[in-house]
């Protein structure tokens, strides 16, 4: 093992205690990743929405999960406020040239949205209908070098589960923040809807996603065959549709490439860094 201190990471769960697939899925990419690559990692669960549970800086990774709900509605409410304050704890930290060991924050969609509505690099709304399943995103210019997408093709396959979207990025404060869109929903110029920001690099430590990354076929089998999330596909998309998504469940090209590359290779970058401090 290069490092005698375990790697610290904090996962914020932004699900407000609803029975989710996400963070069993968390759980077990961290232990994946601590087992392939031989390195000690130790993880915290932090509730944020209701104990309003918010991790210090002793942490070298955090993960902010997805959730339920509007990303809208909260806005001044106490958790909000505290979890905004651990966010510019963060940036805080990271300004700090003196500071070498810089903070690695990932964003899973609820997450992701709330930061680009805080940091107003983007306008969040409401979607017209419920967005759920298995669909490719595209990945643009500036994401092609990106590496936390090393090893995915493009498009490339996640689980999306969303009521609200991240549309019309705001390129001046992009710029201002050096933020780059990374990739979108799949183009489709013969309708008239914006395409949905997908993935935004908001500087060099910390990256956010709308869709779930996460997802691994276990979770998604039992979704796709509950009545109401196969009703809202089918509704939505057809039952040709839904009858694909199931048989992308265990295609390797598709959730399982994004299963085991897209977090894994965020914390390979975090884990280098701390690499590289100590050689």
């Amino acid at each position: 093992m290069f490092r005698e201190k375990k790697i610290r990471i904090a996962i914020l769960d932004m699900n407000e205690k609803f029975p989710n697939q996400g963070m069993r899925c968390l759980r077990q990419i961290l232990k994946e990743f601590s087992e392939k690559q031989n390195i000690e990692i130790e993880w915290d669960e932090f509730e944020v929405r209701i104990e309003k549970q918010i991790p210090d800086m002793s942490y070298d990774i955090y993960i902010s999960s997805g959730g339920p709900g509007s990303p809208l509605d909260s806005e001044g409410s106490d958790w909000e406020k505290a979890y905004f304050r651990w966010l510019s704890q963060i940036e805080h930290w990271n300004s700090l040239p003196s500071r070498q060991n810089k903070k690695y924050v990932f964003l899973i969609c609820h997450s992701f949205q709330l930061v680009c509505r805080h940091y107003k690099i983007a306008d969040v709304i409401k979607r017209k209908s419920t967005s759920f399943g298995i669909f490719p995103i595209h990945i643009v210019q500036e994401g092609k070098s990106e590496p936390v997408f090393t090893g995915l093709s493009d498009p490339f396959y996640s689980v999306d589960s969303r009521d609200y979207q991240v549309v019309q990025p705001h390129h001046n404060r992009m710029q201002q923040m050096g933020a780059k869109v990374l990739c979108i929903e799949k183009e489709r110029p013969h309708i008239p809807l914006e395409r949905a920001v997908m993935a935004i690099r908001f500087n060099d430590y910390m990256i956010g996603m709308q869709f779930h990354p996460e997802a691994d076929a276990e979770g998604m089998t039992m979704y796709l065959h509950r009545d109401d999330k196969k009703q809202t596909v089918i509704e939505n998309h057809g039952e040709e549709k839904w009858k694909n998504m199931i048989s992308y469940l265990n295609d390797p090209d598709k959730i399982l490439l994004t299963y085991s590359h897209v977090i894994p290779n965020f914390l390979q970058l975090a884990v280098n860094q701390f690499q590289e401090m100590e050689a």
